[in-house]
């Protein structure tokens, strides 16, 4: 008989990995878990009930917010405030901080950064979404937490992961110490453990990029794309175009087959448009932990210096040997 592992059996195991949490940091990854469970619910079911469509708004991007980016948004929010573990959310929904007041969480020792339905766009035609999460320790040491809190290079994370909610739902995460996934079981409403120690291929046939974008990317990127395409038994060419337009489920792809995704800048988003703090920081921590590479073409995104709350990067993330490969033409395009 197989022996399973919940999310919250494994949580328990590995709290010595971190013996300076006292158990807070294992608290505040089963209060996102069963969070997860609840927007997973909603997903699922978003096709029966009036909660598909816009909620008539727009965040701080000026993106419109679907319904379901504002339930998750709340469902996140509510679930982190009641752990008491966690003093400050940052979310992509909000333009500002949301700052955790009760008397239990406002000295509490971290910060979540969180995208709470990535690639919403999706939701009206039943395609994969996620979520992403980063958890940061506070730097400062009295009175409420500050700004300065969240703004931490990608190197000082001490968790993050994602929720893909798709044909399965899974959950992924790292402490720091390799990448782990669990795949809920809708029968006993648990997350139990089936990727343990997730690896990523070195490299693949896969590259994921929107190329409707082509004329405005950089020479760098179109060279690399043209790469890409031209045949060549000894490096398995040309490769597979693959883009779903949800970041989880694209890399969530790339861990399990190798690959390689790419939101470079363009014309209209010079600085790129993926949210350092939300999405690529996260991101990054987990593909490094799995083995791979994640880039902005020149520097490591972990290392870049963070100074916005809604910071945005190019990002090339994925298989260490593909990464390393676009990174070559990027650079050789800037001598």
């Amino acid at each position: 008989m197989q022996v399973v592992t919940t999310l919250g059996q494994f949580i328990i195991e590995k709290q010595n990995d971190f013996p300076y949490a006292k158990g807070e940091l294992s608290r505040l990854l089963r209060d996102i878990g069963i969070a997860a469970k609840i927007v997973n619910r909603e997903v699922n079911k978003a096709g029966l009930v009036n909660i598909l469509g816009d909620a008539g708004s727009t965040n701080i991007q000026g993106e419109n917010q679907k319904k379901l980016d504002v339930y998750a948004n709340e469902q996140f929010i509510a679930a982190l405030s009641s752990g008491g573990e966690c003093c400050i959310v940052a979310s992509e929904e909000n333009d500002e901080l949301v700052r955790i007041d009760s008397a239990v969480s406002k000295n509490a020792k971290y910060i979540v950064a969180i995208d709470p339905l990535d690639g919403s766009s999706n939701i009206d035609v039943n395609v994969a979404v996620g979520t992403i999460f980063s958890i940061y320790r506070r730097v400062t040491k009295e009175g409420p937490a500050q700004l300065s809190d969240v703004l931490q290079t990608g190197t000082e994370q001490v968790a993050a992961g994602y929720i893909v909610y798709g044909s399965s739902t899974m959950l992924v995460y790292t402490t720091g110490k390799g990448v782990n996934g669990f795949t809920l079981d809708p029968s006993i409403g648990e997350f139990c453990l089936s990727h343990p120690n997730l690896k990523i291929p070195s490299s693949g046939t896969i590259y994921s990029i929107n190329e409707g974008n082509y004329v405005h990317f950089p020479d760098g990127v179109k060279k690399y794309i043209k790469y890409c395409q031209v045949e060549d038994l000894a490096t398995q060419r040309p490769y597979t175009s693959r883009y779903i337009g949800s970041m989880v489920a694209d890399i969530h792809r790339s861990i399990i087959k190798g690959g390689i995704f790419i939101y470079p800048t363009n014309s209209s988003a010079p600085t790129g448009k993926l949210r350092l703090v939300y999405e690529c920081n996260p991101m990054a921590f987990i593909i490094e932990q799995a083995g791979g590479k994640a880039s902005n073409g020149f520097q490591r995104i972990l290392e870049l210096p963070v100074t916005d709350l809604h910071q945005r990067s190019a990002i090339f993330i994925g298989s260490a040997d593909m990464v390393s490969q676009a990174e070559s033409f990027m650079q050789a395009s800037k001598a």
